[in-house]
């Protein structure tokens, strides 16, 4: 599928009137997509880059301003038409006013539409290194340093604020990568010991015989090297918040002490007899299946059980891909600071991003989208060859097979029909236009397959 296509999302109620302009826009080169309320189209939007989105202002449910204004926060390259009835111009202004680039008023003729539509994506081109030069991350939605708008991450940080303001124990989990620190810090920084000292131990990094030194201190001559008394994290951390990361690496006596520490709140030196009383708050984290390792005895279960008051589950970044424009948008920001000019993403890039599966999480983000920078070699804008190897080999098109349902409903037949349509054609691409070869990959009889395109109303091609 050639680069230069540009994927087009058409939202409109009106069922034969959409139908007749997608195809129109079909035959012009336009890679359409459709959705049939504004409810539909949030949520493809959420799962793909569009680079041009066309609506109706009058929607049932969200209306079509609220659909721009979401295309234009999530996308900031992406081109807005507005299409306006009767009355209804002022509200075509005023979308216009807020992101969109053009309208056109009903009824219209199709090269009115395609006249708007071409100025629009010219101008985005003569335009491209100033125009829409970062989303608007809205605050509220931020919290300490996290960055989304979904739904997984909203629930996330609604989750964060009522606990902040607890002095419970707090397990974080999640994969490697997805920001475990983060969110540790942000509940402390957000919470009642935000003035004292915020300490971080990742358990993994440090060989188990010095762990329970880093942990607890250790007075001198406790073991070879110990040439003086040395405070521990836990002293450090005294009436602020330690942060335990991979906390499931940890050894069964190793274990044993840190429960003894949130059950009694107090600990001894490695090497001492002095008990020493402590206050602070505890957030382990770990990206081990610490059920499964209770139930195979390599941990505590009542460790777990002191460590699991809150649990706190992050997310990984395949399952909130609608927050990676976000992310890219915010590492963008922080790389380019004062002394450079803004960068953008094209949409291409932005599909490959959203398309794939991102074993190491927003670490793994992050780090692409410096390398793409570095790439780029000072150009205002990113494109696909300036992204590592591996995201260059994915297939940006959604997924055919891909539901998803919005909270009214979708319009069945509609949505039937649009898969069966681009499964019909992509075999006669792959094909070159041959029907009876089409047919054969889709395991139908040429027959079934002509009448298909009849239904869908899709020109005839080769024999």
């Amino acid at each position: 599928m050639a680069e230069s296509a540009k994927h087009l999302l058409l939202v409109e109620d009106e069922a034969p009137l959409r139908e007749i302009v997608a195809e129109q826009l079909s035959a012009r080169g336009f890679l359409v997509e459709q959705a049939a309320s504004g409810e539909a189209a949030l949520a493809q939007l959420a799962d793909f880059a569009f680079d041009v989105i066309i609506t109706d202002l009058r929607l049932p449910g969200i209306d079509g301003a609220a659909v721009v204004d979401a295309a234009v926060e999530r996308y900031p390259d992406i081109v807005a038409i507005v299409v306006t009835g009767f009355g209804t111009v002022k509200d075509a202004v005023e979308a216009i006013k807020r992101g969109a680039w053009d309208f056109v008023s009903k009824p219209f003729q199709i090269d009115e539409l395609l006249h708007a539509l071409d100025a629009a994506l010219e101008q985005r081109r003569l335009k491209s290194e100033n125009a829409y030069l970062r989303a608007q991350l809205e605050e509220r939605y931020r919290f300490e340093g996290l960055i989304g708008q979904g739904p997984a991450m909203k629930r996330l940080m609604q989750l964060l604020e009522t606990v902040a303001g607890t002095n419970s124990t707090i397990l974080v989990t999640g994969e490697t990568g997805t920001g475990k620190e983060i969110v540790a810090r942000a509940i402390h920084h957000n919470g009642p010991r935000r003035l004292q000292r915020f300490v971080a131990l990742n358990c993994s990094a440090i060989p188990e015989s010095l762990l329970e030194a880093e942990l607890f201190g250790h007075v001198r001559g406790a073991f070879t090297g110990a040439v003086g008394n040395r405070q521990g994290r836990l002293e450090q951390a005294h009436r602020g918040t330690l942060f335990l990361d991979e906390v499931g690496t940890m050894s069964a006596a190793l274990q044993m002490k840190l429960l003894r520490v949130l059950q009694e709140r107090e600990f001894e030196r490695v090497g001492d007899s002095h008990t020493i009383k402590v206050d602070v708050r505890v957030i382990a984290a770990t990206n081990s299946d610490l059920v499964r390792m209770v139930a195979e005895g390599q941990f505590r279960e009542d460790l777990y059980y002191r460590l699991n008051v809150i649990p706190v589950h992050l997310p990984p970044l395949r399952e909130r891909k609608e927050d990676i424009p976000l992310l890219v948008q915010h590492f963008l920001d922080r790389l380019g600071g004062a002394a450079r000019a803004p960068i953008t993403v094209s949409q291409e890039a932005m599909r490959r991003l959203m398309a794939f599966h991102w074993p190491g999480n927003v670490r793994q983000l992050e780090n692409f989208v410096e390398r793409a920078v570095a790439f780029s070699a000072g150009r205002p804008q990113i494109e696909a060859a300036d992204l590592p190897a591996e995201l260059q080999q994915i297939d940006p098109t959604p997924a055919v097979g891909f539901v998803s349902l919005p909270e009214d409903g979708l319009d069945f037949t509609a949505f039937i029909a649009n898969i069966e349509r681009e499964l019909i054609v992509r075999s006669l691409e792959r094909t070159g236009g041959n029907k009876g070869g089409a047919a054969k990959l889709l395991n139908l009889k040429r027959t079934t397959l002509v009448e298909k395109m009849k239904r869908l109303n899709r020109p005839a091609a080769h024999n």
